[in-house]
């Protein structure tokens, strides 16, 4: 009978204690030279009632045994329920059982809005990269002739290859960034050198659109990770070029923050306080059509993993400022 021996494992304890008292108990009466008659009628006395007992005992750990075992199918279909405890410490196991499934079911839920997450944001990846992909096939099919259509058709070639590479770029620093291990390396920095990084890419986008940029450095060192914070003022750089007809954008400091200002179209008000929300685009994003409300989350993000904080100052109409304070 399986329940008897783990039964008695259970209380292999008290039984040995048990026996050591007897043991002790007739050796004291031997050396007192008592008689032993008493000693063996009041053992076996105690023998029946402790087997009795035990019996009685061993068969309700059976039960609970068995109602454990069916409980242990009933989790499989959710409707598992703990038996009565027994005692304090049967008490504490069971409400470490039910902290234990509630921190599991939390990490599922967060593995499950991870995954809807991760797949929601490459449909629609999916859906602004096939834009201009389109346009590049229909510019490499179209016969030029002279010189400077030749041009223009190149130009608008490199213009949507540049958007490609905008977003691929971004489908990897999401990724990298809902990976669970990060690569942030903190060093110090010139944050001329970074910020000027991300002007060479965007100079092109500059040129093409006639906007105009004043920046003049910044003299400033940071403790940050270069790669990222680049990833960052490139998204700042951005938006602020995306959102301006034209006009100008300024770089500069101002008491020790970064400060990215465009004279575009401006943020509403109501727009302002979620505009770092994941897949929020405002109005601004509904009329462009092609925003997908996770480049300034993720600058949000990455600069809060730094240690950074980001503000938001923008008027409707009349341009919108950036502020990274580190």
């Amino acid at each position: 009978m399986w329940w008897i021996k783990a039964y008695t494992g259970r209380h292999r304890l008290g039984l040995v204690l048990y026996l050591v008292y007897v043991v002790i108990f007739a050796l004291v009466m031997y050396l007192y030279h008592l008689p032993m008659e008493a000693m063996e009628y009041a053992a076996g006395l105690c023998s029946i009632i402790g087997i009795a007992v035990c019996l009685v005992d061993s068969l309700r750990y059976r039960r609970k045994l068995e109602e454990l075992g069916w409980q242990m199918e009933a989790i499989k279909h959710g409707v598992e329920r703990f038996p009565k405890p027994a005692d304090k410490q049967e008490q504490i196991y069971q409400e470490l059982l039910q902290v234990s499934r509630r921190e599991c079911q939390r990490k599922v839920a967060n593995l499950l809005k991870e995954k809807k997450d991760v797949t929601d944001y490459f449909t629609l990846w999916t859906h602004q990269i096939k834009t201009p992909m389109a346009a590049m096939g229909l510019l490499l099919q179209q016969e030029v002739s002279g010189e400077e259509a030749h041009y223009n058709q190149k130009r608008q070639v490199k213009n949507e290859l540049f958007r490609i590479e905008q977003y691929v770029d971004m489908v990897l620093q999401y990724l990298r960034l809902m990976d669970s291990i990060n690569d942030f390396v903190l060093r110090e920095y010139d944050l001329d050198s970074i910020v000027r990084q991300a002007l060479r890419k965007y100079a092109p986008m500059f040129i093409r659109k006639n906007l105009t940029l004043s920046y003049e450095g910044v003299e400033m060192k940071v403790a940050t990770d270069e790669k990222w914070m680049v990833f960052v003022v490139e998204q700042l750089l951005s938006n602020a070029i995306k959102y301006t007809p034209s006009g100008e954008i300024q770089i500069y400091m101002e008491n020790g923050c970064l400060v990215v200002e465009d004279s575009g179209i401006g943020i509403l008000p109501e727009d302002l306080p979620r505009i770092f929300d994941k897949g929020y685009t405002g109005y601004n994003g509904r009329s462009d059509k092609k925003a997908s409300g996770i480049g300034l989350y993720l600058v949000k993000e990455i600069l809060g993993r730094l240690g950074h904080k980001i503000y938001a100052d923008s008027e409707s109409g009349r341009g919108t400022r950036m502020k990274v304070l580190f």
